[in-house]
């Protein structure tokens, strides 16, 4: 399974989406700091694992995800603002 990272805007989209992926499956979601070299826009990203990065769970003020490779991140998907 892969390592994912998903940015917000806001708080609340980051709490629905992470609720969405836990109801799909990815068990391991959780909320936490966005890394800095990745975004500051609300301060709080769900991090999770998945066969795949599981785009319609993003709520629609979803900013980014991103592949997590250790410290490394790869850009997937990005929403326009």
């Amino acid at each position: 399974m892969e390592q994912y990272v998903a940015t917000f805007h806001t708080h609340l989209a980051a709490l629905r989406s992470c609720n969405a992926l836990k109801k799909a499956g990815a068990a391991s979601a959780r909320l936490a700091p966005v890394p800095r070299r990745l975004s500051s826009s609300c301060g709080t990203c769900a991090l999770y694992e998945g066969e795949g990065p599981m785009l319609s769970c993003m709520d629609t003020d979803a900013e980014a995800v991103y592949r997590r490779e250790g410290d490394s991140f790869t850009l997937l998907h990005q929403w326009e603002d």
